[in-house]
């Protein structure tokens, strides 16, 4: 395992350091060819929109070499991002093409009849004519006596439509548990391009994250930075923040890196995921981008892996909204 992972670390480095820096940040995963998703791309999870900084981070962002911007309907703030990716991309000299967007699906709309409703509204608002990858957020609907419940074939077989019509040109699940992931597959006639859930090294879902690799499923890893969120408050029983975890710290310090940049090249060099840091800070903007030029070795990634023994999830809105979620997991 050491050498493989010194392996993609080395071929990785070659691939990064000899390109332009508009372009360093754009090549696909080799190990998923159908999906040429550019491997760092740029959160927009909580990014206020009333303040004007969604618009800004976004259009700065792509200035700055970001290929592939991770939107959402539930996050509010599709219509401000639309202007930040106009921007953007006027700024920079770019057209659409050259930039890869996801978006996704919110539980209240999984009624077939509402799928492509909610996709119209997510292209509108964001300004562009489609959707690189369409995602179901999460594998829950609205109950019919109100309230939640797990819920999800219907829309995907309403997503594979789109697909086919290209208002979608790859589609995809989030958050999804293996039974779940498993089931939807058995009883459809397309398996997702991808599948997004959280993923940082106190929760690395090591086997979960090579089953979709076997089985030809891109992973995005979200909250790459773990606990170091706010959203996610801070639990007297919980590990410390990641980005000031001594052994984090330790190895940015022996790298010459930052401990984001630390977290960042451990998802993307190691496992071959895709990643969706967020930040609203030019700093932070340009930090996390630069991450492809952290290189980790292999004693670096063992001391990374003993953090996961104890796997940590701080996502999981299931107790509040009565459904079980990820069963089967590690942490579940």
């Amino acid at each position: 395992m050491a050498i493989f992972a010194s392996f993609i670390i080395t071929i990785l480095s070659t691939l990064i350091l000899g390109t332009t820096h508009a372009q360093e940040h754009q090549h696909p995963l080799t190990e998923h060819p159908a999906l040429s998703i550019p491997l760092i791309g740029f959160g927009t999870w909580n990014l206020d929109p009333s303040s004007g900084n969604a618009t800004a981070a976004v259009s700065f962002a792509i200035q700055y070499g970001y290929r592939h911007i991770d939107c959402a309907a539930a996050y509010n703030n599709e219509k401000e991002v639309g202007k930040g990716i106009a921007d953007g991309l006027k700024k920079a000299g770019l057209t659409r093409k050259d930039i890869w967007v996801t978006s996704k699906l919110w539980n209240d709309h999984h009624a077939s009849d509402l799928v492509e409703k909610g996709l119209d509204t997510s292209i509108s608002n964001l300004g562009v004519e489609y959707l690189d990858l369409f995602l179901m957020h999460w594998p829950v609907g609205p109950s019919p006596n109100g309230g939640n419940r797990i819920d999800y074939l219907d829309a995907w077989h309403a997503m594979e439509k789109l697909h086919r019509v290209g208002k979608a040109r790859n589609i995809g699940i989030s958050n999804f548990s293996p039974t779940q992931l498993k089931d939807l597959i058995e009883n459809s006639n397309s398996k997702p391009a991808a599948h997004q859930f959280e993923l940082h090294p106190y929760l690395p879902q090591k086997d979960w994250v090579q089953w979709h690799a076997d089985h030809g499923i891109h992973v995005t890893a979200y909250s790459p930075f773990a606990n170091t969120n706010p959203t996610y408050g801070s639990p007297k029983d919980g590990p410390p923040p990641l980005l000031k975890n001594e052994v984090m710290e330790g190895i940015a310090e022996k790298r010459g890196c930052t401990t984001a940049q630390v977290a960042l090249a451990w998802a993307v060099q190691s496992r071959g995921t895709s990643v969706i840091p967020k930040s609203k800070h030019e700093a932070r903007i340009k930090e996390n981008l630069d991450s492809t030029k952290c290189v980790l070795k292999n004693d670096d990634l063992e001391k990374i892996e003993q953090l996961g023994r104890k796997p940590r999830r701080f996502n999981n809105p299931g107790k509040s909204w009565g459904v079980k979620l990820y069963e089967g997991l590690e942490d579940s």
